[in-house]
């Protein structure tokens, strides 16, 4: 599984993924669907901006930008990429980061109009049923929302069963324990040379698993 947006989509400036093109605030993997993030700017009350920018950005400045996204949607609509991201540079403090001060901000729009961590949520077990033994399943992420949700599957699958038989009943731990459904086969993250190569990979981590 290769999560999240892919470059092609973040450099499509029609697809509106990307504070670094101007283009129509889209944000949608599938077209079809009707919620935008045009939609979710414009539409949403500030306190639910708010607890998205803070739930799927982690965005500390998340009351301030919600704040100013509702005073300029008052007077018109805001509907292009390179309008949000200058209402979000302008509603922080600066820094000296690397990081564009709408990362956050972009990240958790795109979350909600897709449901992206609903979804993994829901696709996790069902990928992992349908492997066969010695099978494997891989997650790549790109965000700790993300690799949260990965990393406790994982755990999940991979624990024993707590002791439910008393200790003074002489039967081997080994057999009344519940064996563990998979093992850990993987946890990577981006080399220094690979970061170098494609800065995209930076925050990338890699967990597998291989079921039993």
């Amino acid at each position: 599984m290769d999560l999240g947006v892919s470059s092609p989509q973040l450099d499509d400036a029609s697809r509106g993924f990307s504070f670094m093109h101007n283009g129509p605030l889209d944000m949608r993997m599938d077209q079809s669907q009707t919620l935008d993030a045009c939609e979710v700017v414009n539409k949403y009350n500030e306190s639910d901006l708010i607890k998205i920018f803070r739930d799927y950005g982690e965005e500390k400045f998340a009351k301030r930008i919600a704040s100013n996204i509702c005073k300029i949607r008052n007077e018109k609509n805001i509907t292009s990429t390179l309008e949000l991201a200058n209402i979000v540079k302008k509603s922080v403090p600066y820094t000296n980061s690397r990081k564009h001060p709408a990362t956050k901000v972009f990240q958790a729009l795109r979350i909600e109009v897709n449901q992206e961590l609903n979804e993994l949520k829901e696709a996790l077990p069902l990928l992992f049923d349908v492997l066969k033994p010695q099978g494997r399943l891989l997650a790549l992420t790109f965000h700790s929302l993300e690799d949260r949700i990965v990393k406790n599957f994982i755990k999940e699958i991979t624990k024993l069963a707590p002791d439910t038989i008393p200790k003074f009943i002489p039967i081997r731990n080994t057999d009344h324990h519940e064996k563990t459904k998979a093992n850990v086969i993987c946890n990577l993250i981006a080399s220094t040379e690979e970061v170098e190569a494609n800065p995209r990979s930076r925050s990338a981590r890699l967990r597998g698993v291989e079921k039993k």
